[in-house]
């Protein structure tokens, strides 16, 4: 084990840590990214053993952290000025330890019954807890469009609480590919389409979900092989005008969920 205290900005530990937090393709290229917290690190662990690098903010760290970082006493290890550490988390309020990690690959199944399809997400907070419902609705694999958030950052690992580690992740999908190489039926949420709890969904199943504002594009929904909708109530006042990303696919997934059991 070896122990630094880098004060400086300019230590290059800490710039290459900083691209890491900030740059998906420096984790795209570099394989790694970073995890914040006690439970994403132990996570990360159960399955896939020690991290690259702890690192530590200077001042006192939560009873949780200090437990860990005693456990870990053989991983190389950083300390940093609370201000700087800052810069590498994902939250206002740090949690007092981060961990280098590489990134792991799960490949998908071979004959894949539940997959969700992602065009375009953009928050990776939102992304995150997506992720976090297919993991728990029993999701095999996740396919994210070229232009959808990158599903490592530290805001989108924050928001999948481990789901990143237990969930097949296919980044940089061409959506429409995957929907005709599909073996079984998918289904592209939309404004307009026949009921999503009309359907059968005890066979295999793609579910595609789109952007928070937008939506699918044409072509994509063209590609799957139904439109659907999730109906919604209307009052005397008007009702809502659709519901946002991650409800979609919450409800759209644990649907299949419920007819399966």
């Amino acid at each position: 084990m070896s122990f630094k205290h880098i004060i400086s900005r300019d230590n290059p530990v800490f710039k290459q840590l900083k691209k890491l937090a900030d740059n998906s393709r420096e984790r795209r290229s570099e394989g790694q990214t970073l995890l914040d917290g006690v439970h994403l690190i132990e996570a990360y662990m159960a399955t896939f053993g020690e991290p690259v690098l702890i690192i530590i903010p200077e001042g006192k760290s939560s009873v949780e952290a200090t437990g860990l970082i005693q456990n870990l006493t053989e991983i190389s290890t950083i300390m940093l000025p609370t201000l700087m550490f800052a810069e590498l988390t994902p939250v206002a309020s740090a949690t007092g330890i981060l961990a280098l990690v590489k990134i792991p690959q799960l490949t998908a199944p071979e004959q894949l019954k539940f997959a969700l399809m992602l065009e375009d997400i953009q928050d990776p907070g939102n992304l995150g807890s997506m992720l976090r419902t297919a993991a728990a609705a029993g999701v095999e694999a996740v396919y994210l469009s070229t232009s959808c958030t990158d599903a490592w950052s530290p805001k989108a690992l924050r928001g999948g609480q481990g789901a990143q580690f237990v969930l097949p992740i296919v980044e940089r999908a061409n959506l429409i590919a995957e929907l005709d190489n599909f073996n079984g039926n998918s289904y592209a949420t939309a404004m307009h389409g026949e009921s999503l709890y009309a359907q059968d969904l005890t066979q295999a199943t793609a579910f595609v979900i789109g952007n928070e504002g937008a939506g699918l594009r044409k072509q994509t929904i063209a590609a799957a092989d139904k439109s659907i909708t999730i109906p919604m109530t209307e009052s005397q006042f008007g009702s809502v005008e659709s519901l946002n990303a991650g409800a979609a696919a919450a409800i759209c997934l644990f649907e299949r969920k419920r007819q399966i059991l």
